[in-house]
């Protein structure tokens, strides 16, 4: 499960970190494998930009689910300290430690100078960089150094899935490429002729178990972020809001590609998707303006996989 920390309208942004680690502790009673929490900076929609501090959060609040990233930035990191911070979560609840990472740089352009992003693109590099520093066999050592491997997962489109093929990562893959189409079908297909044995797929998207009306909120989410360029806190579906027609366009590809339904039709379509990408794992993403109703989708979803 991978929870965004995703504020409401109404709400203060504490509520939503608050509510990830709630959220987490059920996680862990349901039976999930894994508890992931993303990173997204000033962006009014999400509550927490600090992964690595949420994930000690979490792991101090529970005892069984591996806790981890999806993800942390590196391009908004020095590769050395993300190997420290990891070197303490791993010592401090060693064995449930999982460390995904991305690419993607802030929402906005005053986030992205606020950031100090850089206008290159040293992904490949970082990552070598980070690997090292985790492994040991970088010219300094990070500390604590690990007591055993932490697992490294690459969240990727495009470019990324042929970094993670070639450096025989596993990879974590969403959006279109999730599409049954021949582009998505050859994006996988190259990223695990790149990584042969080691090959491992994690799809990522929206799952609710539910009336269908609970995706609305976060596809009007989308909408707006793409009308306006700030992605927003969720709202409480209106079925008969007025769209633009962009925004109209916006809305029904995400509810496309989000999964929901009741059990059959949730079952029938996670078949077809993992049927599809041959997925060795899936992360489910999926956030709602009813918290009761998003708990109870997790209920029933874990359920339905058990």
């Amino acid at each position: 499960m991978l929870d965004r920390s995703r504020t409401r309208a109404g709400e203060p942004d504490s509520a939503a970190v608050r509510h990830t680690v709630d959220r987490a502790r059920r996680a862990e009673e349901l039976g999930y494998h894994r508890f992931w929490v993303a990173e997204h900076h000033a962006v009014p929609g999400i509550g927490s930009g600090a992964p690595t501090v949420l994930m000690a959060a979490v792991a101090a609040a529970t005892e069984r689910i591996r806790v981890g990233s999806g993800g942390v930035m590196l391009p908004n990191h020095q590769p050395l300290v993300v190997a420290e911070q990891v070197g303490v979560l791993a010592a401090l609840h060693p064995g449930r430690i999982d460390l995904g990472v991305g690419r993607s740089l802030g929402f906005t352009a005053p986030v992205r100078r606020a950031l100090r992003s850089a206008s290159t693109d040293t992904f490949r590099e970082d990552l070598d960089e980070l690997r090292a520093f985790l492994d040991g066999t970088a010219p300094v050592t990070a500390r604590p150094r690990l007591d055993a491997p932490v697992p490294l997962f690459v969240l990727a489109t495009g470019k990324g899935l042929a970094v993670a093929g070639d450096l025989g990562l596993p990879v974590v893959v969403g959006g279109p490429v999730l599409d049954d189409t021949p582009a998505g079908a050859a994006a996988l297909a190259d990223y695990r002729d790149r990584a042969g044995e080691r090959a491992y797929v994690v799809v990522s998207l929206d799952v609710l178990v539910g009336d269908p009306e609970l995706a609305l909120p976060e596809a009007w989410a989308l909408a707006a972020a793409g009308s306006t360029g700030e992605f927003p806190p969720l709202e409480p579906p209106a079925p008969d809001r007025p769209l633009t027609d962009r925004q109209r366009t916006t809305v029904e590809g995400a509810l496309r590609r989000t999964i929901v339904g009741d059990e059959a039709t949730v079952a029938a379509r996670l078949d077809a998707l993992l049927a599809r990408t041959a997925a060795d794992e899936l992360l489910v993403s999926s956030s709602t303006f009813d918290r009761a109703a998003l708990a109870g989708s997790d209920a029933r979803l874990a359920a339905l996989l058990s």
